[in-house]
């Protein structure tokens, strides 16, 4: 018997696209931080051009499917509806947990190591809306932040393997 599930495309693009803005990120956000990541290395670039790639990058599955699940993780943990030890951990952004940064590697490793490189950067750094995230009280953000973080790096990593 052959599966006819297809895979939602893009009913998962425009779930990730409105629970980011649910959290007050954007692609032009994401753009912006990539931005700043990279006018170094690519000056000529307009920021146009990285809101484009954002768009681009953030329809790739491997993308949606780390953002949703991080998405909802950290829905779960606001309404703590997470089984303990589990919800003590990712409510209070233990850092020995790893698995928001694992989540968020490998949205970065999409294009590689430039997007890892970029995503250490970010992650350490905290640009623009991710630390605004990571400082937020009133919700968890554990995993937001960094997918976050993990987006900007990959659009990095895109933009510098087609200028390269």
């Amino acid at each position: 018997m052959i599966d006819s599930f297809k895979y939602p495309d893009t009913k998962a693009y425009e779930y990730v696209v409105a629970a980011l803005a649910a959290k007050g990120v954007t692609y032009k956000e994401i753009a912006k931080i990539t931005y700043e990541l990279q006018q170094q290395f690519l000056p000529d670039i307009e920021l146009k051009e990285y809101e484009e790639a954002t768009i681009d990058v953030m329809h790739k599955r491997e993308l949606l499917n780390n953002v949703m699940v991080s998405l909802y993780l950290d829905k779960m943990a606001t309404e703590h509806k997470l089984d303990e030890p589990l919800q003590s951990i990712v409510a209070h952004d233990a850092g020995v947990f790893g698995v928001d940064e694992t989540l968020a590697l490998q949205i970065a490793n999409i294009y590689g190591s430039i997007g890892v490189t970029n995503y250490g950067h970010v992650d350490r750094v905290k640009p623009g809306i991710i630390g605004k995230l990571d400082r937020d009280r009133d919700s968890v953000n554990t995993f937001i932040d960094d997918v976050v973080g993990g987006i900007a790096a990959a659009v990095a990593g895109k933009l510098a393997h087609k200028y390269s």
